[in-house]
């Protein structure tokens, strides 16, 4: 099972020689960033700033830089373990015999132990210590300067916890946090995102917002924000899904929103209508920086923690980063989702160069003419894969997850007169090369065999593929040592 908090994974990542501990003062002013982002890139440990200059709370950074380390954290072999578990809840036949019915009940139990549970105050870790009002002093909470540009410093991993005032639906969140100042944050809500809309209905409301923002969750939970769910499904029960037990929650002491009992620090505050700050620029997950935007300006009214927290954060820029192994997760985790909406799906990669949202490598078992471009539009059709801004498709025979070989079809298996596709839509808030904000071109590459209905008419039809002699090949392989190669 998945770790119930922070602190147990790090615990354990020390003891498999997977977690460095720093005791030499560092600056979160450009030096832990730059550390972290070579130790990152490097394929390096989990990090644990012990003396950060201006904070007295440990700095936990890179703790899912590696696949072993995400999948550990979530207490998973593979990532297509949950992909199978979703993949088999979503499967909807009947029941044939009694090992059906027995495999149904079994997964309507696989569900039962899930959803979060609420626990007493004085059984919550992170309200061990609670601080009010004039109390409250963010300059205490270790927030990163990690690129020269930036227009501040940043918290970077900050769970942020709201509810659409209509509906009581709750959306927890992986947004940058700005520090104005010590008791004001900035909320970086991008157009597309579930927590602007609850500012926006509470503001037309003429109603304050209550947010919470959790920080050193346990692992399932921060994984559960990242994660591109539908606005009407809980994260904390896809969390609890993901660990295989229920979260444990409390209720916040000044809003009316619950947290992870066992998080480390917590931020609450009301959000009034129409506060307002600039925030940024941030050097983001893309490579390059967002301009300053206004976005709400959030009054920190209460923080509870533990007796002796610890922070996490991570630190975003030009790939690879920590960010690898989350969208690889989310990759995995969602193809049985998004063969639902889109059955012709075999498989599909979304690269980390692209920042994941960018590219989408698909593969068909193409069956009529015209079936590549039929894909590309039901993708973007599809909930966030609407922002995707490029789409390959390939045949089955592809492997999507291998870059050589998908360049090598999409630059050989294609007539750009006929097979590229081009439309307009929707993209990223963070998008920099769209000629406008929010929307911009995009394009489709169909890189399949072509049909003769689909205007391919050479003499011959398309050629075949260079392929080995089935029967030569197996001979080499068994004869191989044999070669002294």
């Amino acid at each position: 099972m998945a770790y119930d908090d922070l602190r147990s994974l790090l615990r354990a990542l020390e003891r498999e020689g997977d977690l460095k501990r720093i005791k030499a003062e560092v600056d979160p002013y450009l030096e832990v960033g730059e550390i972290v982002d070579r130790v990152q890139k490097s394929g390096g440990p989990a990090l644990l700033f012990e003396n950060v200059r201006g904070s007295s709370m440990p700095l936990a950074m890179n703790v899912f830089g590696t696949d072993r380390r995400l999948l550990k954290s979530l207490g998973l072999k593979s990532y297509d373990e949950i992909s199978e578990k979703i993949g088999g809840l979503l499967r909807p036949e009947l029941p044939h015999g009694f090992v059906g019915v027995r495999e149904a009940f079994g997964k309507l139990g696989a569900m039962a132990h899930v959803p979060p549970r609420k626990v007493k105050a004085d059984s919550a870790p992170v309200q061990e210590v609670v601080l009010h009002g004039d109390d409250v002093d963010l300059d205490t909470l270790p927030a990163l300067f990690t690129w020269p540009k930036d227009g501040g410093s940043f918290f970077n991993l900050g769970l942020t916890h709201t509810k659409d005032p209509e509906s009581g639906i709750r959306n927890l969140g992986l947004y940058r946090l700005q520090r104005h100042d010590k008791r004001t944050i900035g909320m970086h809500w991008q157009i597309h995102k579930d927590s602007r809309n609850h500012y926006q209905v509470a503001a037309r409301r003429g109603e304050r917002l209550p947010v919470a923002i959790a920080f050193g969750c346990p692992p399932a939970v921060t994984y559960a924000a990242t994660a591109p769910l539908p606005g009407d499904i809980d994260e904390y029960l896809f969390a609890g899904f993901i660990a295989g037990k229920r979260i444990e929650m409390v209720d916040c002491k000044t809003v009316p929103l619950q947290v992870p009992a066992n998080a480390e620090v917590v931020l609450e505050g009301w959000l009034e209508p129409g506060e307002m700050l600039p925030e940024g620029p941030f050097g983001d997950h893309t490579g390059f920086y967002t301009p300053q935007e206004p976005f709400p300006a959030l009054t920190i009214d209460c923080v509870t923690m533990r007796r002796r927290p610890l922070l996490q954060s991570i630190v975003v820029g030009r790939p690879p980063t920590e960010d690898g192994p989350l969208g690889r997760a989310t990759e995995r985790f969602f193809l049985p989702l998004l063969k639902i909406i889109v059955p012709d799906i075999v498989d599909y990669h979304l690269p980390e160069a692209g920042g994941f949202h960018n590219c989408a490598i698909v593969s068909i078992d193409k069956k009529y003419p015209k079936h590549a471009q039929k894909v590309m539009h039901a993708v973007w059709g599809a909930h966030m894969m609407s922002l995707t801004k490029l789409i390959v498709v390939v045949d089955a025979d592809c492997d999507v997850h291998d870059l050589h070989e998908v360049a090598w079809r999409a630059l050989g298996n294609t007539d750009y007169a006929r097979d590229l596709t081009v439309v307009e839509g929707p993209v990223d808030h963070l998008d920099h090369a769209s000629y406008q904000q929010f929307w911009g071109g995009k394009a489709g590459i169909d890189a399949t065999k072509k049909w003769p209905e689909e205007g391919y008419t050479r003499d011959g039809g398309w050629p075949d593929m260079v392929l080995s002699d089935p029967e030569t090949s197996e001979r080499v392989t068994r004869r191989w040592k044999e070669y002294g190669l």
